[in-house]
């Protein structure tokens, strides 16, 4: 094997990976399309640091203090909110996207820790009914799979205008993952490629939201809250004409959040850093004085309980992970690594959810792959994994002296770089300077 030149130097503009993408684009003349979110290095929660008691503060006692992590969803309007026991919920994503078995192992998971599972493009489910003590119903631009009588089975209703990995854009289901059963749900062809709307077809505005939002709420009987979701963009507008139209919760997905198929330059291209958005959002509810009123949930590239604690730090009630649940199922799995490598991928690299090959079956319709993943266990896992976010959010709490995980505070943050620090309005560890503050 020859090996490079030492003194070959790379460059920066174009490196290797810049160079294949090229190649490959003269090759075969179409764009990238893949799963997961972005790769570039964002800033992010790892940029923020806790100030844990010492001398100013007086933490509490591990395990003989309480340390809650219930929140409600939804009380603003609803005459049902939302009573979770923990502030992690599960994100939509949809049947299609992915198995059967996966939405049912998402249900399962969820249910056992107490918090709540979504939807996702292309309609609810037996199996994810079933298993979800409360399930979000999303309401998409698309409209597949939407009809009334699930919107009322439904423990809330997310109405979707945006998402993190592809904000102003539609999603995506290609062709191969179209099945008899996922073409019936959406009343479209088998074997065709979907490609979601990326607006609503019946409303232009907010004001015309709002009416949507009365009909839904008439719909359900006034019973379920509305949930708007946004992708983190201009999340300081978004945020208050979603109030303004109505919602009771506002989802923000930053840019780092994932998708099943979309482009690699809307993925890379698009939207703004999750730790940028959550101060925007917050911001806003704060000027409209509804702040802890209108519940705002932040989801995209949550991983542990520390950026489960730094969220809700910034200000969010609770959040949303995908991508990890994901993960915690069994995507990427070197179990799995022969197979991945005859994908011409890698456990721990594989992205091409669009191909519905995934040998984990989770990204996949195809019925024998969905067989390798195993609804309970997937559940247990899941919840192994989402009890695992929530110690050691509370251990993060209590060394900061909260006996709430919603009790945690800008206050309790400094950043490590000058990106951080503006963009969560923290100040920069060691000083009191937070970049752009009047």
């Amino acid at each position: 094997m020859n090996t490079p030149n030492p003194a070959l130097r790379e460059s920066a503009t174009f490196d290797r990976g810049v160079i294949s993408e090229i190649q490959r684009a003269a090759e075969t003349g179409i764009y990238d399309i893949r799963g997961w979110g972005a790769k570039r290095k964002l800033p992010h929660f790892d940029d923020l640091l806790f100030l844990g008691a010492s001398m100013s503060r007086y933490p509490l006692e591990g395990y003989r203090e309480k340390c809650d992590t219930d929140v409600v969803l939804g009380d603003r309007n609803a005459k049902f909110p939302l009573h979770l026991d923990i502030p992690i919920t599960i994100a939509g994503m949809s049947f299609g996207a992915l198995s059967g078995q996966a939405k049912e192992a998402l249900g399962r998971g969820a249910s056992e820790v107490g918090t709540s599972t979504t939807t996702g493009d292309g309609g609810m489910t037996p199996e994810e009914r079933g298993q979800s003590k409360n399930l979000v119903y999303q309401y998409l631009p698309s409209r597949y799979g939407m009809n009334p009588d699930d919107l009322r089975k439904a423990d809330a209703i997310e109405i979707v205008l945006g998402q993190g990995a592809k904000p102003g854009g539609g999603g995506m289901l290609l062709g191969q993952k179209i099945t008899e059963r996922v073409a019936g749900m959406r009343t479209l062809p088998m074997g065709v490629d979907q490609r979601s709307a990326c607006r609503h077809p019946d409303w232009t505005g907010p004001d015309d939201l709002a009416i949507k939002i009365i009909e839904l709420r008439e719909i359900t009987n006034w019973e379920k809250p509305i949930y708007i979701k946004v992708g983190a963009t201009r999340t300081y507008y978004d945020v208050k004409l979603a109030v303004k139209a109505g919602a009771d919760v506002v989802v923000v997905d930053g840019m780092q959040g994932g998708t099943a198929a979309t482009q690699d330059v809307f993925i890379e291209h698009v939207g703004i850093p999750t730790l940028a958005a959550i101060p925007q959002a917050v911001q806003a509810l704060q000027e409209l004085g509804v702040h802890r009123k209108v519940q705002v949930i932040v989801s995209g590239g949550i991983r542990s309980g520390a950026d489960v604690a730094k969220a809700m730090a910034l200000g969010a009630d609770a959040v949303a992970i995908g991508t990890a649940a994901l993960i915690a199922l069994g995507d990427n799995s070197p179990r799995y690594a022969r197979q991945y490598e005859e994908l011409g991928s890698a456990a721990g690299f594989y992205d091409d959810f669009q191909a519905g090959k995934d040998p984990a079956g989770i990204t996949t319709q195809d019925p024998e792959l969905s067989k390798n993943l195993d609804p309970v266990e997937g559940g247990r896992r899941l919840a192994n994994y989402l009890r695992v976010l929530t110690m050691e959010a509370q251990t993060l709490a209590r060394a900061c002296g909260k006996s709430h995980l919603r009790n945690l505070e800008p206050e309790d943050l400094v950043a490590l770089t000058v990106e951080a620090s503006a963009m969560a309005r923290v100040p920069l560890a060691g000083t009191t300077w937070i970049p752009g503050a009047l």
